[in-house]
């Protein structure tokens, strides 16, 4: 029989790429207490490598359901993560941006696409708390990694769903939104989670890091800042690189 004063955890659906942002985040959702739906997109990006990492991390913490789910980008191109576009290795900023600082390595409307399928499942499950890893602090130039972003998306769900317009509302958590890549390390650590399951290079080289892309750069950079151990394997290790 069911205890009536047994509180119900709620559901939370959290994108889950396979990195070391949505690592955390789903952690931070499990630990507020939510039963975290995770939500893998394959795009078809050039790292297809992050999904095995995403599958390791949602069995790693538990998660109530994960669902990887199959959406081909390359269809549309646009982007060097889904397209024939070199990705850049000049450095952190300095390269593979147009004239606006968006660097080629922006998926158009990605960010939008993957939330609009976790809105969708969460209408259908009955979850009203989305979450995500976008940070807004190191660089990356992307548009929808901002609050600005985050707001509005939050006021398209209540408009655009049937939860919404009968008054529940949707709310969109993006926990690391005002950290450094030092501080996501550090709560990685506090976590208690392995770092070492987490993915971030855009261009793999042979099962391992490039080192020279900007998501390898500032993730390493992350780990020397916060002055803990970094366990990832690079081919070319970024402190070697120009």
């Amino acid at each position: 029989m069911t205890d009536p004063n047994q509180s119900v955890r709620r559901k939370a659906v959290v994108l889950l790429s396979g990195g070391l942002d949505s690592m955390v985040t789903a952690a931070l959702a499990r630990e507020a207490g939510f039963d975290v739906l995770a939500l893998t997109v394959n795009y078809n990006q050039r790292h297809l490598v992050e999904l095995a990492s995403a599958r390791r991390i949602a069995a790693a913490l538990e998660v109530a359901r994960h669902v990887v789910l199959p959406i081909d980008l390359r269809a549309f191109g646009g982007s060097s993560l889904t397209d024939d576009i070199d990705v850049p290795k000049a450095g952190v900023g300095l390269d593979g941006g147009d004239e606006a600082g968006i660097p080629v390595t922006y998926v158009p409307a990605r960010n939008t696409i993957f939330l609009s399928l976790a809105l969708g499942w969460a209408e259908a499950d009955g979850a009203r708390d989305l979450f995500l890893g976008i940070n807004a602090l190191d660089y990356s130039g992307y548009p929808d990694c901002r609050p600005a972003f985050v707001e509005g998306f939050e006021q398209l769900a209540a408009v655009a769903t049937k939860a919404g317009v009968e008054g529940e509302r949707f709310t969109v958590h993006a926990p690391l939104l005002a950290m450094t890549k030092a501080d996501i390390v550090r709560e990685a650590a506090r976590l208690g989670l392995d770092a070492g399951m987490s993915w971030s290079c855009y261009d793999p080289q042979g099962g391992e890091h490039c080192g020279l892309c900007d998501s390898c750069r500032l993730r390493h950079r992350g780990f020397a800042e916060a002055g803990l151990p970094d366990p990832t394997v690079y081919a070319t290790h970024p402190a070697d690189a120009p």
